[in-house]
């Protein structure tokens, strides 16, 4: 793992059949394969339900700090 004082890294996922652009930092990026790899789904999916889960909020989050929120509340250290 590359060391958790890393500037956000700038990836491509597909959402629904559409392409967008995310930035997390590394350990993040690490943490969300884990989780995908658990899940037994591709990144892409995974993001995809997260997506799906911050869009019912009252005052939706932005899909980038949605991400580290569901990472912060579902994985453990």
């Amino acid at each position: 793992m590359t060391s958790p004082y890393h500037p956000p890294v700038k990836r491509s996922v597909e959402i629904a059949g559409h392409k967008t652009s995310i930035s997390l930092e590394p350990v993040f990026w690490d943490m969300l394969k884990a989780a995908a790899v658990d899940a037994g789904v591709p990144v892409n999916a995974l993001v995809a339900r997260i997506d799906a889960e911050r869009l019912e909020a009252d005052v939706p989050p932005g899909l980038a700090g949605a991400i580290r929120v569901w990472l912060a509340t579902t994985r453990k250290a």
